[in-house]
C-alpha cells in the first residue's frame, strides 16, 4: 500500500467556509437533462450519475482529500502493537572528526534543512593544521618518488612514500573533508589551518551542539543530518505477535490520523529480559515530511488469514440509506462504495466489500459524503 498525498489539510474554519459557499451555489446540470444549463462558480463541483462526483484543484486543497492504494490484505486490528518513530539509519549520518577541531564559524541552523555539498562548519586548530601540513609534505614526497625512474630509486622506498602519503589522505578523511578539499589542499598549502565541513547528505541539521570557539575532541559529535523522506518505525512485540514475522513482510504504521504503508526490515530475535518482548523494526516512507522521530506510532501486523482492510475513521461515512461508505477514485472522481464494518477499536476500522484494486479516500471523505447528500448521488443507482 502506498498512501498518496494528494494535498495537506485546511482547518476546520476553511473547510467549513467552502461548504458554506459550495451549499449556496447551483450544480451543473449533467448531461441528459432538459433544463436549462446552469453555470457554475469557480471551483463548483459536478454532478455526474454516471460518473461520480468531481472536484475542482481548488476544492481538492480545500477538502484534504488523501488517498491509499488498495491491495490484498491480511490485517487484523488485533494484531497490534505500541510503537515510535526513529531515524532511517541508512539516512542519517554522524559528523564526528576523528581529530581535536576548533568550531570556528556556523553555517546553518539547528533544523533547517540542507543540500548536499553544502557548508555547515569551518573546523579548524593545532591538529587540523598539523595533519593537513604532514599530508602536503607526503603528497610532494610521493610525486618526486614517482616521477623517478626504477633505477634511481628502490621498490621499497617508492612503496614507502606512497603508503605514507595514502596515510596521510586517511586522516584528512577521518577529519570529514571530501576528496575535492584534499586534492586542493596537496597544491595550496596557504588553507592550512582550517577548512569547512560540507554535509555529505541532503537532510534535516538535528542533534546540532557545535558552538563557535568550541574545541572538541576526536570522535565527538558535532552534527547530525538525517534525510526525513523515510523513517523506521520500532514496536516491542510478544513472542505471539512475532511469531511467523518474516522480514519483508507488509505492515501498517498509524500516527494521528494518518495511515502508512511499512515494510519489516528486522526483528532482534532476542526478548528482553525486563519486558519479555522482541524489538522488531520497519521502515515507512515519509512523503512531505510529516512526521517526525519521537511520535508514538501504532503497528498493525499481518495474520495468517485474510480478514479485511483497515481503514481510519476519516474514511467512513454513512449513505442516505445508514449503511457505512467509503469513497473510491474512479478516473476524475469520486464513487461511493457501501462496505461492512466487522470490527472498530482506537479509530481504526476493519471493513470488507471492496476490490482488490484501486485507491480509497482516507481524509476528506466528509465533504464527499456532504455533496452526495446534496445531489441526491445515490450508490443504488449505478
Amino acid at each position: 500500500m502506498n498512501l498518496l498525498t494528494h494535498v495537506s489539510r485546511p482547518s476546520l474554519s476553511v473547510i467549513a467556509l467552502a461548504l458554506s459557499i459550495l451549499w449556496a451555489t447551483p450544480l451543473q446540470a449533467g448531461p441528459g437533462h432538459d433544463h436549462d444549463e446552469v453555470l457554475p462558480a469557480v471551483g463548483a463541483i459536478e454532478d455526474a450519475h454516471e460518473e461520480g462526483l468531481h472536484l475542482s484543484s481548488a476544492q481538492l486543497a480545500l477538502a484534504g482529500i488523501e488517498v491509499m492504494a488498495l491491495q490484498d490484505s491480511h490485517f487484523n486490528l488485533d494484531a497490534v502493537a505500541t510503537a515510535n518513530l526513529i531515524v532511517d539509519r541508512d539516512q542519517t549520518v554522524i559528523l564526528a572528526p576523528q581529530l581535536e577541531v576548533r568550531v570556528m564559524a556556523r553555517h546553518v541552523a539547528p533544523g533547517q534543512n540542507v543540500s548536499q555539498g553544502q557548508p555547515l562548519l569551518t573546523l579548524g586548530g593545532a591538529a587540523v593544521a598539523q595533519a593537513q601540513a604532514e599530508f602536503i609534505n607526503a603528497s610532494a614526497e610521493w610525486r618526486r618518488v614517482k616521477a623517478m625512474d626504477n633505477s634511481a630509486v628502490s621498490a621499497s622506498r617508492r612503496l614507502q612514500a606512497q603508503v605514507d602519503a595514502e596515510l596521510k589522505r586517511a586522516i584528512l578523511a577521518s577529519l570529514k573533508m571530501t576528496e575535492a578539499q584534499i586534492e586542493a589542499l596537496a597544491t595550496q598549502p596557504e588553507r592550512i589551518g582550517e577548512y569547512q565541513l560540507l554535509a555529505p547528505i541532503a537532510g534535516r541539521v538535528q542533534q546540532d551542539i557545535a558552538q563557535r570557539g568550541q574545541v572538541s575532541a576526536g570522535g565527538q559529535a558535532l552534527m547530525q543530518l538525517t534525510n526525513e523522506s523515510s523513517l523506521w518505525v520500532e514496536a516491542q512485540l510478544t513472542p505471539a505477535q512475532s511469531s511467523g514475522l518474516t522480514v519483508g513482510s507488509k505492515a501498517l504504521v498509524r500516527v494521528d490520523d494518518k495511515l502508512l504503508a511499512a515494510t519489516i526490515i528486522g526483528r532482534s530475535h532476542e526478548l528482553d529480559s525486563v519486558t519479555r518482548t522482541e524489538q522488531v523494526l520497519a521502515r515507512m516512507d515519509n512523503p512531505g515530511h510529516v512526521l517526525h522521530a519521537g511520535q508514538f506510532a501504532e503497528l498493525y501486523l499481518t495474520t495468517s488469514e485474510q480478514v479485511g482492510l483497515v481503514l481510519p475513521d476519516a474514511a467512513l461515512t454513512r449513505s442516505s440509506d445508514g449503511h457505512w461508505q467509503v469513497f473510491m477514485v474512479k478516473g476524475d472522481a469520486f464513487e461511493a462504495v457501501e462496505v461492512t464494518v466487522s470490527q472498530r477499536q482506537r479509530g481504526m476500522n476493519l471493513v470488507s466489500g471492496l476490490p482488490d484494486e484501486g485507491e480509497v479516500v482516507i481524509a476528506g471523505a466528509f465533504l464527499l459524503a456532504s455533496e452526495q447528500a446534496k445531489s441526491g448521488f445515490d450508490i443504488h443507482n449505478h
